[in-house]
């Protein structure tokens, strides 16, 4: 007869979401949609790899590097390269064909996809080694996966840290095939039909989503029986506790009447707060009531002296269900 097995330990923070967190089939807790398996848990074999924590640290628009990484489906944004290859740029995209690290289209624009498997602990390293080697490549040219690429540049060592990260949301990935050709000359068929059916799949999991313009990093994704918010916040994590149990004993963690504060998760060593709205919330409703929650957040965040007993226990129970996501 088979032992029963121990039940899964709770995660705790600092904690990888794995499978002793999460089920392999069940929905991944970033809120992606996908099975876990197929999201944060494809990493896990490489989980001795040496881990860079805050891998978009330094760059412009940090916060909205790790959103197009981890939340947002479907976005874009112009990449400025510096040093050697400044005038050059390339497109930032959260999702490429068939998964590819980065492609040239057939009329030479270069893509880097930012949702692709990292294994060598250095997210930053592994979309700086795919972006150089579509640099280097021919139009027409699918960057493929390659094994794990040793030292070299980062993200921070070929763009240009002037330039702000100008974030684009689509509703769709069309994008992929523009600038492409559509048929063979010759026999009239489908030259990238492979291609134009990943997008067809890509398009049909889209999740409606808006970015608000009022705050930063802060994506609203409209699902079919509820709306959710989940913004990144670039406030240190000490700090950002504290402030959030002032708030939470307070009662001002809601967002606005309709916004219920659900918990949080961490993505790349920053805090991501993820509230509950209604089905078909749109982003204008929530602008305003983003930045009265921000205006509350800065004045916890400046509040003076330790925590109070009743503030503890509250940051207790924030710690204890925050999640992180590597």
């Amino acid at each position: 007869m088979s032992k029963r097995r121990a039940p899964a330990p709770r995660p705790t923070v600092g904690e990888t979401v794995g499978v002793p967190a999460v089920g392999a089939r069940e929905p991944c807790p970033c809120g992606s949609g996908r099975r876990y398996k197929a999201c944060h848990g494809r990493d896990l074999a490489h989980a001795d790899q040496h881990l860079v924590e805050r891998p978009f640290e330094g760059l412009p628009g940090e916060t909205d590097w790790v959103a197009l990484r981890e939340i947002v489906p479907a976005a874009t944004a112009p990449l400025h390269l510096a040093g050697d290859l400044a005038g050059r740029t390339a497109t930032l995209s959260t999702v490429l064909p068939l998964a590819w690290p980065a492609m040239v289209r057939t009329d030479g624009q270069v893509f880097v996809g930012l949702q692709v498997h990292s294994g060598s602990g250095d997210v930053s390293r592994d979309v700086a080694a795919a972006l150089l080697r579509a640099l280097d490549a021919e139009p027409g040219t699918p960057i493929a996966p390659q094994g794990l690429p040793g030292p070299g540049p980062r993200l921070q060592d070929v763009l240009d840290l002037g330039a702000a990260l100008l974030v684009e949301v689509r509703g769709g990935f069309d994008f992929w095939l523009e600038g492409m050709p559509t048929e063979d000359a010759e026999g009239g068929r489908s030259v990238d039909a492979e291609t134009r059916a990943s997008m067809d799949r890509a398009n049909a999991a889209v999740v409606p989503t808006e970015r608000l313009t009022s705050v930063e990093a802060a994506y609203l994704a409209r699902m079919a029986e509820r709306s959710h918010l989940r913004w990144v916040l670039p406030d240190p994590e000490e700090a950002l506790l504290d402030a959030l149990a002032r708030l939470k004993v307070a009662g001002g963690l809601d967002l606005g009447p309709d916004g219920r504060y659900v918990g949080a998760f961490r993505a790349h060593g920053l805090v991501v707060p993820v509230w509950d709205l209604p089905a078909q919330t749109y982003a204008e409703a929530v602008e305003q009531p983003a930045l009265d929650w921000r205006a509350r957040l800065d004045d916890a965040l400046a509040a003076a002296g330790p925590l109070t007993d009743e503030q503890r226990r509250a940051r207790g129970g924030l710690v204890s269900r925050q999640l992180t996501l590597r």
